[in-house]
């Protein structure tokens, strides 16, 4: 019973449910999602990572299709992501970027989501859907772009000495959206060795105190990093500007000026001002000093012989230049020291052990009470040394006693002369000493002192200024004696009274140009011109100064001294100030240029001070010239050519020419190209002729210049058998009229038949010399055979002259023709006259008797040059002592004139001998006798 009521139970139940299944919904539930979502996406990146994940339930699981869901739709089309259904059975879903999700252009979305089910069948028919859940999706940012700065460049000015906190900030910006990127955390300083510093925040500070003369603009540049160390890609350059701390001073000046030579003046200061501050000032005094003490002897001056500078300042002649260029006439100067760097300024250096003894035959004899004593010294004080004299001239007994006549020494930075005149019938004390008390003598610096004696007054001049001595002291008279005196320089001769005779109180120091003039003072113009320079200041258009405005020079211009009142006046005037160097090939270097300023206010005790200023005028280095000689460098003459009166002219066609190279900084004045050749005019100081090989043999040789060519000119001539040296500052034009004129005389050719002479010229005692110019004279050996010879002679027209015996005689006689040859010359002219007479006559004789004759029709188509016939007539037709006996050719043949032509000559380089010409010189026809 049981088991039936069991199954009438289920067949109940199941009949139950049957019917169920036709009256219930098949998708009874919606989906069911969270209610908000949060999610997160990288930018450039599409999946959103969002929390908690999207995941949609159902309750109608595990039925098909109402337990699963088939979409996840969003509302609003403006959002870029979509959502898709990874699982519909589980009900996983996925948000994604349709697109590229920039952050830079939204950072965070927010929409709605919902969820939806498949519905009660595969058709998605009567589907649910869930509730609406709102999504927030923030986008995550990348780093992608760099800082920018907001400005190209930043400028800012500071003032000098001072130490700021913030001088300027600089701001760079970042494009990127994120905090973290967008954000700049560092600048930095790029540029290396600055005195600035920058914080995070771009402010910039200076780390020590600017100085507006050390230096006047900085250029910094400066980068900047974001929070992700991104680093911008290009610096920002910022420009720093220091402001001077207003000071009272010059302003627009340069420290060095540069000179070209032979370009005048040049102003030093053409846009200087005077910085007040905004005082006002009542005066204003300001001093330029040009410094050239370390150039040549105090300045650039001339460096011509003293000799050659004693005639271009018309100083009196007869002075004796004790300390002359060492020579083989001047030897006594050989042993000293020389120092010729400075731009050849001849300078003696004594060093306290070295000393000069002048020749007798040098000393001058006749001082009386007036003569000058005037050289260049430079001397300083000798620390370690006691105090002794140190002498520059002395006049001492040479034996037996050592008495000081007169001399010229420095003792404890004096200077004094000692004059003791020879005793005379008034015995009394007489002025012997004379001292000076100068700073100039100890300065170490070159000065220029001149003694002038007007017994008894004496007077000294350095650099031109006369000083009288502080003191004179008295003393007896010297007694005379027969013992000889002894001149020294650099030293006393002390000969007498002594074991051994030595030198005493050497003096320590320089000297150059030491000489003595007796029986004359220098006047004070030929002293200012000696030591004058040829550089200094000047003032462009004096005309142009104010009234106002006070100016002094010294004598040398190389100090001048200006005061005003009106400020604008003194600025106009210091423009104008400008240095000038006359010299046409200066010394280059570096000139010093001081100056200082002095004011006075109004009104007040204390005044502003002026700081002094220091700049250069640097001389740049001159077109050197080039100095040369040219002409014929070979004479081939006839014997007596060299033993006639005239003697034979050396130099008949010389040229002297100089010529510079133009460079660059030439050609921009000149308007030449680099490089190009100019010939110049600029004067010469000496040329020496000298004899190579052997020296000349005074009795049979010698060099001769007339004195009258001479005249009118600043030369003069010295003359050896060594050579000839023609001296002086003069044109090369003057030179070469006057060395054109230098004859040489041999009147035994035969002995020494070729002579070789070599000729050099100079500029600036040697600083320019010319090339070596080499005569070579060579003598016809047997053309002096063919002179003995009975010639014929041409008609008178082509006569020369005879000169007179006179004209043998030179500016020195003591290389005159000797007197046996003169007799002989004597005899042999006055039968030359009388063979000259009957030759005109037979000559005319002949003319007459076969003028239309064939040979004279010969005789003319000879090609004679008429301008260069050279008829030399040999009266003797036996030489003596078993000499040749020869007739000149052509006597037998209608009485032809034998001619030798001097150009024809100048074609052989070894002439044949005894030649006789048969046709002219053009077809070289010769003859052997």
């Amino acid at each position: 019973m049981q088991r039936i009521s069991e199954v009438v139970l289920l067949v109940a139940g199941f009949s139950l449910g049957l019917c169920a299944c036709h009256t219930v919904k098949v998708n009874k539930h919606k989906p069911w999602i969270e209610t908000s979502y949060h999610g997160v996406i990288t930018e450039n990146m599409d999946i959103v990572q969002l929390d908690p994940p999207l995941v949609a339930l159902d309750k109608d699981a595990p039925v098909p299709y109402a337990g699963e869901i088939c979409a996840f739709k969003i509302q609003g089309l403006e959002a870029p992501f979509e959502a898709v259904v990874l699982n519909g059975t589980s009900g996983e879903g996925q948000l994604r970027a349709r697109g590229l999700v920039d952050c830079e252009l939204q950072k965070e979305y927010t929409f709605i989501i919902q969820a939806h089910d498949c519905g009660a069948g595969p058709g998605g028919t009567g589907g649910k859907k869930s509730h609406k859940a709102v999504v927030h999706i923030q986008v995550n940012d990348v780093n992608e772009f760099s800082p920018v700065f907001r400005e190209a460049q930043y400028h800012v000015a500071v003032t000098e000495g001072k130490i700021y906190d913030n001088i300027l900030q600089v701001e760079a910006t970042d494009q990127d959206c994120s905090p973290q990127y967008s954000q700049i955390c560092n600048y930095q300083i790029t540029t290396s060795n600055t005195p600035f510093a920058i914080d995070r925040n771009g402010n910039i500070r200076n780390t020590e105190k600017l100085s507006f003369d050390k230096q006047q603009q900085y250029a910094v540049l400066v980068t900047a990093f974001d929070c992700g160390q991104k680093r911008s890609t290009e610096s920002v350059a910022v420009h720093i500007y220091v402001k001077p701390v207003c000071k009272p001073g010059w302003q627009g000046w340069d420290k060095r000026v540069d000179y070209e030579p032979g370009t005048g003046s040049k102003q030093l200061f053409p846009k200087m001002n005077l910085e007040t501050c905004g005082g006002l000032l009542s005066s204003v005094r300001t001093t330029v000093e040009l410094q050239t003490s370390h150039i040549g002897k105090g300045c650039d001056r001339e460096t011509y012989s003293e000799k050659s500078l004693q005639k271009l300042c018309g100083a009196s002649s007869g002075s004796t230049d004790l300390l002359p260029a060492p020579s083989a006439s001047t030897n006594w100067t050989a042993s000293l020291v020389t120092d010729s760097e400075r731009d050849s300024d001849l300078i003696f250096r004594f060093d306290g052990r070295q000393a000069a003894r002048i020749p007798d035959q040098v000393v001058p004899q006749n001082l009386t009470d007036q003569f000058t004593v005037a050289t260049w010294m430079k001397h300083g004080p000798n620390p370690g040394l006691r105090a002794e004299k140190e002498t520059l001239l002395c006049n001492s007994d040479k034996t037996e006693m050592n008495r000081h006549h007169y001399s010229l020494y420095v003792h404890n930075c004096r200077l004094v002369f000692l004059l003791r005149r020879d005793f005379i019938q008034v015995d009394t004390f007489r002025p012997a000493e004379f001292h000076w008390k100068l700073d100039q003598i100890c300065d170490k610096e070159w000065h220029y002192y001149v003694i002038n004696v007007e017994f008894p007054v004496v007077t000294l001049y350095v650099d031109g200024v006369t000083y009288d001595p502080y003191l004179v002291t008295d003393d007896w008279p010297i007694h005379p004696s027969q013992i000889d005196v002894q001149l020294t320089v650099g030293a006393c001769w002390q000969g007498g009274e002594v074991t051994k005779p030595r030198f005493t109180q050497c003096f320590r120091g320089s000297l150059s140009g030491l000489t003595i003039r007796p029986g004359k003072i220098e006047s004070q113009k030929v002293i200012s011109c000696l030591q004058a320079c040829k550089e200094g200041l000047d003032i462009n258009s004096l005309e142009s100064l104010g009234k106002g405005i006070k100016f002094h020079f010294n004598p040398a211009q190389s100090i001048l001294v200006m005061e005003g009142e009106d400020l604008e006046n003194m600025n106009a005037a210091l423009r104008k100030v400008s240095y000038i160097n006359s010299r046409q090939f200066p010394t280059p270097g570096i000139r010093r240029l001081h100056i200082s300023t002095s004011v006075q206010c109004f009104g007040e005790d204390t005044c502003i001070s002026i700081p002094d200023i220091d700049a250069v005028v640097m001389v740049l280095q001159p077109s050197e010239p080039r100095i040369t000689i040219a002409g014929v460098d070979r004479l081939t003459r006839p014997a007596a050519d060299l033993r006639g009166p005239a003697g034979l002219t050396l130099f008949q066609d010389l040229h002297i020419i100089s010529t510079v190279t133009k460079g660059d900084t030439a050609s921009h004045h000149t308007g030449t190209g680099p490089g190009v050749q100019e010939e110049i005019i600029h004067n010469l100081d000496y040329c020496d002729i000298l004899v190579l090989g052997e020296e000349l043999r005074p009795e049979q040789e010698s060099l001769q210049l007339q004195r009258s060519t001479l005249l009118g000119k600043h030369l003069d001539a010295t003359n050896s058998t060594s050579g000839m040296s023609i001296y002086g500052v003069d044109s090369m034009s003057n030179y070469e009229q006057v060395i054109r004129q230098v004859h040489y005389h041999n009147w035994h050719p035969a002995q020494n038949p070729d002579r070789k002479f070599r000729l050099t010229c100079s500029e600036l005692n040697g600083r320019y010399t010319s090339n070596e110019f080499t005569l070579e004279i060579s003598v016809l050996h047997k053309s002096e055979a063919g002179e003995h010879v009975n010639h014929m002679v041409a008609p008178s027209q082509y006569m020369q002259v005879v000169p007179h015996l006179a004209m043998v005689h030179s500016l020195y006689p003591t290389h005159g023709v000797p007197s046996a040859a003169t007799v002989v010359i004597v005899i042999c002219i006055a039968t030359l006259v009388v063979v000259v007479v009957l030759g005109i006559y037979r000559i005319h004789l002949t003319h007459q008797q076969e003028g239309r004759s064939s040979d004279t029709t010969k005789e003319r188509e000879l090609d004679w040059d008429d301008s260069a016939l050279n008829i030399t007539v040999n009266p003797m037709e036996v030489r003596g002592r078993g000499g040749l006996k020869t007739k000149p050719w052509g006597m037998n043949k209608g009485r032809k004139v034998s001619v030798v032509r001097t150009r024809c000559w100048n074609s052989y380089e070894q002439p044949p001998t005894q030649l006789t010409y048969q046709t002219n010189c053009s077809r070289l026809g010769y003859t052997r006798l």
